[in-house]
């Protein structure tokens, strides 16, 4: 490919378990032209977590090229923000020999990619040498009382995540974790497709998934995590599994509650994907493979005028 042309990027998204890899794996098949997989998901970025997160198997890895893909150990912290830095980062890389295919069900990192994360404010050096001489324990009960969520979800720990924080919620007068999910672009051009089946369909593929993931040995996975950071374990299933492993519940129970906390999930990226209008709804039922959904994708691509690459 000459320099000054790219590949342009496509989106495919879905709800856990609605097929989302094998739709990619097969459309990378039918697409003309090279096609590398960048990664969309929130916990199978992090080593580990690979059956707990559903990530593609190494077969399924070693077919095509897939990125970002267990880059990050446990104890390491991830956001919307990091995340789209890494993956833009990524896909700008693949753009120069191959289509970059960003999958993936986090609706929140697949928008930061796709829309762009308005800048937060640049730091101001005499607020922050007045948060640095407090002591950590009270600058996270402040950011705690402005911005729960955020907390929530940040190692409160790390002296510098909380600081930061604290820092934007003091200078917005908003909550960090809302400043950080702002937009930069709120209609931008992209080709973005969202699997989309019938809530019975989904439901039914969950339940069978966490069985197979029970099967696939997830609970030796859980067994030998490290510590892990307040995102990494956030991942569904992982506290349920550890009840399991402590004798505090049964197999039978672990799975049906894996079963039901997944199934809301999927209710919740339902929602979301909802309030998406940029991505087109590709229809399946129970009984379509992934060579059926593909080449739907590929029928919107042809009839919207993919380019094969485009100039810079």
């Amino acid at each position: 490919m000459p320099a000054d042309q790219t590949y342009e990027s496509i989106y495919l998204a879905g709800q856990t378990g609605a097929g989302k890899t094998a739709v990619a794996i097969e459309l990378s098949r039918q697409l003309d032209g090279p096609v590398e997989v960048i990664n969309a998901d929130a916990y199978q970025v992090y080593r580990g977590l690979e059956i707990i997160s559903a990530a593609p198997t190494p077969r399924e890895q070693a077919s095509i090229p897939h990125h970002l893909f267990g880059i990050l150990a446990g104890s390491e912290e991830c956001d919307a923000t990091y995340f789209s830095e890494l993956a833009k980062s990524k896909i700008a890389e693949v753009a120069t020999r191959a289509i970059p295919l960003i999958v993936g069900g986090s609706g929140l990192y697949l928008k930061a990619i796709t829309h762009g994360l308005a800048p937060t404010p640049k730091g101001d050096p005499e607020l922050r040498g007045k948060l640095d001489q407090r002591p950590l324990e009270n600058l996270v009960e402040e950011y705690r009382a402005l911005d729960p969520d955020g907390a929530a979800i940040t190692n409160l720990k790390n002296r510098r995540y909380v600081t930061r924080n604290l820092e934007i919620c003091l200078l917005t007068g908003c909550p960090a974790s809302k400043v950080k999910n702002e937009w930069h672009d709120n209609s931008p051009d992209i080709f973005a497709f969202y699997l989309e089946r019938s809530r019975e369909d989904v439901y039914d593929r969950i339940n069978r998934r966490t069985l197979a993931m029970f099967q696939a040995g997830v609970v030796n996975e859980i067994s030998n995590l490290g510590d892990l950071s307040a995102t990494a374990a956030k991942a569904i299933g992982i506290d349920e599994i550890k009840s399991l492993i402590s004798h505090q519940i049964s197999e039978e129970e672990c799975i049906a509650e894996i079963q039901k906390i997944t199934r809301r999930l999927a209710k919740r990226q339902e929602a979301w994907f909802k309030r998406e209008a940029l991505f087109s709804r590709i229809k399946a039922t129970s009984n379509d493979s992934p060579e059926k959904l593909a080449g739907k994708i590929r029928k919107e691509l042809d009839e919207r005028q993919y380019p094969l690459h485009l100039s810079i």
